[in-house]
């Protein structure tokens, strides 16, 4: 299963790691608390609209460029996932089928007459 908060998270801390900030300086810069911007970085907490705006003010980043990131990276595990139950389906699949039939081999009984 995909989980937008866990992608986003990851892009949040993407972008301020490229920036080379460290969490008490985004925290500072958007008047957020340093612990609660962890949680949202390791996935753990939704941020609201007016949060992730914060965020995006703090690291001088389009929202539109945080959401088409974490577009991609969705899109990106949805592709990985369905590939998965591909995979899986086909072993499956490969399991329920019959054995080709090789005919008789020398030794085995075919008929009897009684």
């Amino acid at each position: 299963m995909v989980i937008f908060r866990r992608l986003l998270g990851e892009v949040l801390r993407a972008q301020r790691i490229r920036q080379g900030r460290t969490l008490r300086q985004v925290s500072a810069d958007a008047r957020v608390s340093l612990g609660y911007i962890s949680e949202i970085e390791r996935g753990q907490k939704e941020a609201s609209s007016e949060l992730l705006a914060a965020l995006c003010a703090a690291l001088d980043v389009p929202l539109s460029e945080i959401l088409s990131e974490v577009s991609d990276a969705v899109a990106l595990e949805e592709a990985a996932l369905a590939m998965q139950l591909e995979d899986v389906t086909l072993d499956t699949t490969a399991m329920e089928q019959p054995l080709p039939d090789a005919g008789p081999r020398s030794g085995d009984v075919v008929a009897s007459a009684a």
